[in-house]
């Protein structure tokens, strides 16, 4: 193995147009870690959040002045190359797949804590699986935090903004639950959405939610942002609950004066939850095992050779994204 890789880096905070190719150290497994040679990375809304660092509140965690994590990609399927002398859960020559402390993926190689890894079944692509740590973990875990198939026997559920990457993943997962989904997109993107589940697709920005009649859903998981709370309240039945999903928000607090607004209305019986996503390894393995026997398919909008990565980034950047964009390893 050589001593040093190439890796796409931004040394301050910006767009995707100051990415840049750079040769930097082999990075070396500390406690508890393995050495990946990178096959595909999954990026996600949250890559270009950290690129410009914005809201400003994550910044004291992501680096006050300049990134910590200067490579961008958070989910990754890769090679294990290299393990820790304590790490017994993985070996050299094994294909995983999970999602990393920060960043790293768009280089040739990543560290990884091992407990963050799930073995790749070997009817899985790479590109698919780097697909699903981020996007398929947090639609599950929307799901979970909203009791979608824990309830009512056919719940029906509403999800804004079901045409991106968690949303494309939440209708599958919720059809799989058997629930009843009601799904926002735009209309190009309704023939997609409805393929993958959804018995009803409409735009809430043409078809205004105080059009639907008070307490048509049992769960509505909002991933698009930017609806008025009371109203969404109002859509779901009594003992019914609201998962907030986006992270969109002001550029200095982001998504936490919705948050507090949404713990105040919660007081009563219709509930807004706002959902902090972690990784979960368990999620993640149950996840691919859909996918290998093709109960749960990726949607992957494009596919970018490492040498395209800015664009990649760039393309996320431009927003309007349908599910996922995955770069493929050098």
């Amino acid at each position: 193995m050589t001593e040093t890789m190439s890796a796409w880096r931004r040394e301050t905070y910006g767009p995707a147009e100051g990415v840049a190719l750079e040769r930097i150290p082999v990075p070396v497994p500390h406690h508890g870690e393995v050495l990946l040679r990178v096959r595909a990375t999954g990026l996600n809304a949250g890559d270009v959040r950290l690129l410009l660092g914005d809201p400003l509140l994550v910044r004291p965690v992501f680096g006050l002045t300049r990134p910590k994590h200067p490579v961008r990609g958070m989910e990754v399927a890769g090679t294990v190359v290299a393990v820790a002398p304590d790490v017994v859960s993985a070996e050299v020559g094994e294909e995983v797949v999970g999602e990393l402390v920060g960043g790293g993926g768009l280089g040739e190689y990543v560290r990884v804590p091992a407990s963050r890894l799930v073995p790749i079944p070997p009817d899985v692509a790479p590109a698919t699986a780097a697909s699903l740590p981020i996007a398929g973990g947090t639609a599950w875990q929307a799901l979970d935090l909203a009791r979608v198939g824990l309830r009512a026997a056919t719940p029906r559920v509403l999800i804004i903004g079901a045409s991106g990457g968690v949303g494309t993943f939440a209708v599958q997962l919720a059809a799989l639950r058997g629930a009843e989904v009601w799904a926002s997109c735009s209309t190009r993107n309704a023939p997609l959405v409805e393929r993958l589940g959804a018995v009803r697709t409409f735009d809430h920005r043409e078809s205004p939610l105080s059009e639907l009649p008070t307490g048509r859903f049992d769960a509505i998981i909002d991933i698009a942002g930017g609806m008025p709370l009371r109203e969404l309240q109002r859509l779901v039945v009594h003992g019914g609950s609201i998962v907030l999903v986006t992270g969109d928000g002001g550029h200095v607090l982001g998504p936490v004066p919705r948050m507090l607004r949404a713990a105040v209305l919660s007081l009563g019986a219709r509930r807004i939850r706002p959902l902090a996503a972690t990784p979960r390894q368990e999620v993640l393995a149950k996840l691919l095992e859909l996918v290998a026997e093709g109960r749960v398919v990726p949607v992957i909008e494009r596919e970018y050779p490492f040498a395209e990565a800015p664009a990649a980034l760039a393309h996320l950047e431009a927003g309007h994204t349908v599910g996922k964009v995955v770069v493929h390893g050098s």
